[in-house]
């Protein structure tokens, strides 16, 4: 009896604690159970993502910079109250780390440009759009305009939470939780928490990234201050006290047995 008391436990533990491959493999779509079946060096699926460029939004951080092949003068005087931070003939070359804020209504500023309503617009077409303004200046111009501030935060169950910033606007979310060192063991990746804004509002999303068809989701690209959450496996608390649950077991297991041989 005792024995089997034993055996009975210890292959409750091992079930309990164990994590399958279901749980843990991204993108699944039945592939596990027919791998000698995969075909290999060819297409096997074909899906259509669903590409939204990023528009951007009161508050952004942009890197512009101006350069021309223009060595008049009057040229350079121009660019230089542009970027009136650069020194020397190389315009651009200190302008690129420098950063102009979104004002909250969606504009920005140059004391020669005037203002210029940027929110709403792509990266592309907010480049095309100052360039159009600054060629009236000089016809020669080339703008350059980069994101400086595009940032997510993941908490839960990755390797390091972490609020991230990156100056490109079109992350996957693989690649999110990547940059945030991957999800732990014991992540839940079929229930992943979203907490998007949208406009004055926050919405809440869950995304299940063990399915392969996430890829069309309109949730595969990463916004501006979404808040990515990793809840845990069920398993979780187990393995972590897993130490813990076996003493408890054991003495549980042995007062089981003195009452059953007391009552014999």
């Amino acid at each position: 009896m005792r024995r089997i008391l034993v055996v009975l436990g210890l292959v409750t533990l091992i079930f309990s604690a164990c994590v399958p491959n279901k749980k843990i493999v991204y993108y699944q779509k039945q592939d596990l159970k027919n791998r000698a079946e995969i075909p290999k060096d060819s297409v096997l699926r074909t899906y259509d993502l669903k590409i939204n460029d990023y528009t951007i939004q009161p508050l952004d951080i942009l890197s512009i910079t101006f350069e021309t092949l223009s060595e008049e003068n009057d040229a350079f005087d121009f660019l230089s109250k542009l970027s009136p931070q650069t020194r020397g003939g190389n315009i651009a070359a200190n302008a690129a780390l420098l950063g102009i804020f979104v004002d909250s209504s969606g504009d920005i500023e140059y004391p020669i440009l005037g203002k210029i309503t940027v929110a709403g617009l792509t990266i592309f077409e907010a480049q095309r759009l100052i360039q159009e303004i600054a060629a009236k200046y000089i016809p020669d111009v080339a703008v350059r305009v980069r994101m400086l501030n595009f940032r997510y935060t993941v908490l839960g169950e990755v390797n390091e939470e972490r609020t991230i910033t990156s100056n490109n606007p079109r992350l996957t979310m693989s690649e999110a939780i990547g940059m945030a060192g991957g999800f732990g063991e014991l992540a839940d990746r079929s229930h992943v928490k979203i907490i998007r804004q949208s406009g004055s509002q926050a919405k809440v999303y869950y995304v299940n990234l063990l399915e392969e068809n996430f890829v069309e989701s309109p949730f595969y690209y990463v916004q501006q201050n979404d808040v990515i959450v990793v809840p845990p496996l069920r398993q979780r608390p187990f393995r972590r006290y897993f130490s813990s649950n076996m003493a408890v077991l054991a003495s549980t297991i042995s007062l089981v047995l003195v009452v059953f041989s007391l009552t014999r």
